[in-house]
Order: structure tokens, then sequence, then C-alpha cells
């Protein structure tokens, strides 16, 4: 495994980490198994979240007693000091930890999120303080619109930025990487399997390894996963003319399906959460059915609401058939309440 500085944190890091959303269907022994496994291989960071379920105990499991040998990293989704602070600590506790390497705001989406964060009373307040005190190296932040992510890395509050960056979701490389490798802040890929709809490890990979600054955060479920793509890592590994058109394949097959998360659609005027509702089948194929189910209730209890209007079609820039997209997640939400 190499390594490389992310960005203006210091912090040496893998030139791949570990996302920890996969782990939340495994089992504490399997999910302590799978993440030693990445640590054996030379992965050093690995991702969670507050709201991953119970991801964080299970890495605060797996790496007790090698904390000054990883890079710890979390979010949070509160947008008040209170909450946000309270999140820390549970985190802190989870983790096993009295430290995180970095600490991310998550899902900054909307004008509304960065005016909560850093307003009166806002989380940010309460983050730097525990940044001041120790608890917290350095602050990023996760968006999964483009807009509110350049105006964030512009803000100069942050040391990395957490986004979409996969061969079908390419604004990441056009607009977003050239400006936080200006910033000097570290890159991090969320969804290198494009969501899971991508098997091909050598597709995907072969096509982040051409911005070698960038670190991918690679959702494992099995040890077997983890060495398919270690051992990519390990070897020269380009894009060769068969995965260019792999690639070319996925992003016909995908690209009228697959929701950039722009939440251009919002809002409903039925009060429809079409941006959660439209992801259901990726957050099912990741957390697995009665999780899923659970993690994406109120979403999908949502869009019974529908009243076919149509009105987030005309606004998707993608063009993406959304009504229709929701009525079959809705469909697959109600079999998996069965489950």
């Amino acid at each position: 495994m190499r390594y490389c500085q992310l960005g203006k944190t210091g912090l040496k890091v893998s030139e791949v980490g570990f996302g920890a959303i996969p782990i939340i269907r495994l089992s504490p022994a399997e999910a302590v198994r799978v993440l030693r496994r990445a640590y054996e291989r030379g992965v050093t960071l690995f991702d969670t979240a507050h709201v991953y379920v119970d991801s964080e105990e299970k890495i605060g499991r797996a790496f007790e007693g090698l904390r000054d040998r990883i890079v710890l990293a979390t979010k949070t989704m509160k947008r008040d000091a209170r909450g946000a602070q309270e999140d820390l600590e549970l985190s802190l506790r989870r983790l096993r930890t009295d430290y995180l390497d970095l600490y991310q705001f998550h899902m900054v989406n909307q004008e509304a999120d960065i005016q909560a964060l850093t307003g009166p009373g806002g989380a940010l307040a309460a983050v730097s303080r525990a940044q001041a005190a120790g608890l917290i190296r350095h602050l990023g932040f996760t968006s999964h619109s483009l807009e509110m992510a350049l105006k964030l890395v512009n803000t100069g509050l942050f040391s990395t930025v957490q986004f979409p960056f996969n061969f079908i979701e390419e604004d990441a490389a056009t607009s977003l990487h050239p400006l936080a490798r200006e910033g000097n802040l570290g890159v991090l890929a969320m969804k290198p399997f494009c969501g899971g709809l991508v098997e091909d490890a050598r597709v995907a990979f072969g096509y982040l390894r051409r911005f070698p600054d960038v670190i991918p955060l690679a959702g494992w479920d099995s040890e077997a996963r983890v060495d398919e793509v270690v051992d990519l890592y390990e070897g020269p590994l380009e894009a060769t003319p068969a995965d260019e058109a792999a690639m070319a394949r996925y992003r016909a097959e995908l690209g009228d399906l697959f929701c950039r998360r722009c939440e251009y659609c919002q809002p409903c005027p039925q009060g429809v959460m079409v941006t959660p509702a439209m992801l259901y089948g990726i957050v099912a194929l990741r957390m697995g059915p009665a999780k899923a189910a659970a993690f994406a209730a109120k979403a999908m209890e949502s869009v019974r609401l529908c009243e076919d209007c149509g009105e987030c079609a005309t606004r998707c820039p993608y063009h993406l058939p959304i009504p229709a997209t929701l009525k079959k997640h809705l469909t697959l939400y109600e079999e998996h309440l069965g489950k």
C-alpha cells in the first residue's frame, strides 16, 4: 500500500480508505474481521458517521489498542451547537477514543444547512471549541450538491471535502477537484462504486487512479473485497481500452436512472422527500432490506403523498423518470417491510 498526504491536514493516509456503510449489515464479529483485514493490508483511513447505525461501535471494537496507527473520521448531521456536541461525545464513546482525526459536517446540501451551521448557536461554534480542546484535529464536510460544495470550499473553514466521485458523476473531477486542489483541501471520494451499482473494481478504480491526490472510500463487506481493491492499488493500475468501453456502457445504462442528489427536484408541493426516496434502491443494496426500510421509513412513507403532478421531473436536469422511480421504490420498500 502506498500513502499520501490528505491536503492541508498533513495526515498521512493510505491511497484508499474504508467507507463504513456496508459493515452495518455484518455481525460485530464479521465486521471486525473485515476491518482488521483492511488494516493488515495497509489501509489506515476509516470513515464512518453518527447515523451509520452501529458502524462506530464496530470500528471502536476492531481498533481498540491500535488508535495511534489509524486515521479516524466520522460525521454529524446536526446543525445546532448542542446537537453537534452530543453527537461528538457519543461518537467518541462508540469509537473508544479521546480524539478524532477528522470530524465532518454530514450532507450539507442546501443553503439553509450552511446558514444553520455557521450562524448563532450553530454547530460550527461547538465543533470549533472541541477542536481547540483537542477532541478534533481537523474539520471537513460532505455534500451531494456541487453548488454547496464549491461554496464551502471557498469559505476556507475546512480542511477536507467528501463528495461523490466516480466515472458517472464527473462534476467532482471537472469542477470541485481543481478548486479543492487550489485551496489544498483533502478530497475524499464517496461512492467509488457508483453507490454499489458497479461491481467491477478494476473499472471503478481505474478511473479514480487518474486523480492520485483523491482518496476513494471503498465500501467493503468481505475480506475478499478488501483484497481485490488493495491488490489493484498495490500494482500499476491504468484504465485499458476495455475498461473505458465498460465505463461507456455503464454510463449509457445508468445515466437515465442514476440520481445525482442535486435536489433541483425539491421541494415537492405535496411534501414528498424526493431525493432520499430516489436513493432507496441504493440504500437497500448497501444496508440490506430490513435496515434500509427502517433507516428510510420517513422518506418512503412520504412517497404515498405523490399525486403524479410531474413537477419534480420537469425540474430534473438529468431528465430522470422520477414519479415512476418513486413508485418502484415504494413497492420495494413495502416488500422489505414484510421481511
